[in-house]
């Protein structure tokens, strides 16, 4: 069975009642799959071709689905609208963790055909437009984190996230013995995904209790954006069936945090690598790659919170945390925010700022916004760091949200790239989010101050 569906392939699966549900679905402010689950028939009557209506509030909202003041494009004043969900086809696939279902990612317009522009997922598509008027294709992918708990998410509510059982209560980097605790889910979630239509390569543990990450392959930026979505969604739900929770919050704990590094590389419209130094000397760079890593670099702290969109994301940085604190490169040096690794056709960045929080179409697209600001200015490219970059003098990446958003509400090139309704849609999501919290009392205030202040 072909994980990847056509409208007609599907027309036949459902004759046959082997296909009943398809989920409409596209990707929220925080990343997430919003959308509904509509019967076979309907979908291929009228939603395949029309699309399906939903509340234009869904992009509009904080965490908890509360509308929230501040949104241009949607709020009380405007009655809360519909827009238009468009099915993209190329995206229509089994999903095989849910019983007779495929699932079809959308574009989000206007009822008069016109993107709206703080989708997630145009932004993106904008970028890699930018690119492609350069004859330039984006190749991405993301190493995506969890940390696996044997609670159910229910229980672990009941408990106000306390005293859960991590999978495993000792370190099972790389450990196949103490992965094996929990392999009934992780070959489900490899199997199913590969079912879906997503190239695995590989599962494995990680530093902190329960941590695991599974590896895709690389594709080109948007498709890889609609499967990191796609396979964290998945997770969850597979996770539900098996009785666990998962959580690919920025910093669950004190120990190591789930990071999200992403590995971009160019190529030309025919498949040709274009950020190897052909001659294979020097750095082994390409002039524009180099252009391409120094706009990293250059715009890094700018665009950090499209990076890390939540308060607890800046948690993971942290000094020999194996998350970056310094806004530097090196080739495979994971102590620096930029690690360059591969070589030839392979030659990539890696982009270590992100956490496994992150809205992956935000994150590409900020990269190749970045990149693209290196190359249109032939920005020079600084030297690397070769050993400890938590020591060296190198800028240090915003340490909070609220330095981070001031940093993204002052940046000419985000204005510039993304268009000023984008930038203050995604300010405003900033300041919900620091309202939330400013506005909290954390557990941490309880235990110092209930007795002893």
């Amino acid at each position: 069975m072909h994980a990847q569906l056509t409208v007609e392939r599907l027309r036949d699966l459902a004759e046959h009642g082997e296909i009943d549900t398809v989920v409409v679905a596209f990707t929220d402010v925080q990343g997430r799959l919003q959308g509904k689950r509509l019967h076979v028939g309907h979908f291929l009557d009228v939603v395949a071709d029309r699309g399906a209506e939903a509340c234009a509030y869904l992009l509009a909202t904080d965490v908890d689905m509360r509308p929230v003041d501040g949104y241009a494009m949607n709020s009380w004043a405007t009655g809360f609208g519909d827009f238009v969900l468009r099915p993209d086809p190329v995206t229509l696939r089994f999903v095989p963790w849910q019983r007779a279902t495929a699932l079809v990612l959308c574009d989000v317009e206007w009822p008069d055909g016109r993107p709206v522009v703080a989708s997630p997922r145009q932004i993106l598509r904008r970028q890699v437009d930018r690119l492609a008027e350069r004859g330039l294709v984006p190749y991405a992918a993301t190493e995506l984190e969890f940390v696996a708990f044997d609670e159910t998410y229910e229980e672990a509510r009941r408990r106000r996230y306390q005293g859960l059982s991590a999978t495993s209560d000792y370190s099972t980097d790389y450990s196949l013995l103490g992965t094996a605790r929990v392999e009934p889910y992780l070959r489900r979630l490899r199997n199913e995904m590969a079912g879906a239509g997503l190239v695995v390569e590989s599962a494995k543990g990680e530093c902190n209790l329960g941590q695991h990450e599974v590896v895709f392959r690389y594709d080109e930026a948007l498709t890889t954006a609609d499967q990191h979505a796609i396979y964290k969604t998945g997770a969850k739900e597979i996770a539900v069936q098996e009785g666990l929770s998962v959580t690919f919050m920025a910093k669950v704990n004190e120990r190591e945090g789930n990071s999200c590094h992403v590995h971009l590389s160019l190529r030309s419209p025919d498949g040709t690598a274009v950020m190897a130094d052909s001659g294979g000397e020097g750095t082994g760079l390409s002039p524009l790659m180099e252009h391409f890593l120094a706009g990293q670099l250059a715009c890094a702290s700018e665009l950090t919170l499209l990076y890390a969109p939540n308060v607890n994301s800046y948690k993971r940085f942290v000094d020999g945390s194996f998350a970056p604190t310094r806004l530097a490169w090196g080739r495979d040096n994971r102590t620096c925010a930029m690690r360059v690794v591969g070589h030839g056709t392979s030659l990539r960045v890696e982009n270590r700022l992100p956490g496994a929080d992150v809205n992956p179409y935000l994150a590409i697209a900020a990269m190749i916004a970045a990149g693209l600001h290196g190359i249109e200015r032939e920005l020079p490219l600084e030297p690397q760091v070769s050993g400890d970059a938590y020591g060296s003098n190198r800028p240090r990446v915003p340490s909070t949200l609220r330095a981070a958003a001031e940093l993204f509400d002052r940046s000419a090139l985000a204005r510039d790239a993304f268009g000023d309704d984008v930038v203050e849609h995604y300010l405003n999501a900033a300041r919900i989010e620091l309202d939330g919290f400013d506005a909290a009392v954390t557990d941490w205030e309880l235990i110092r101050g209930f007795e002893r202040l």
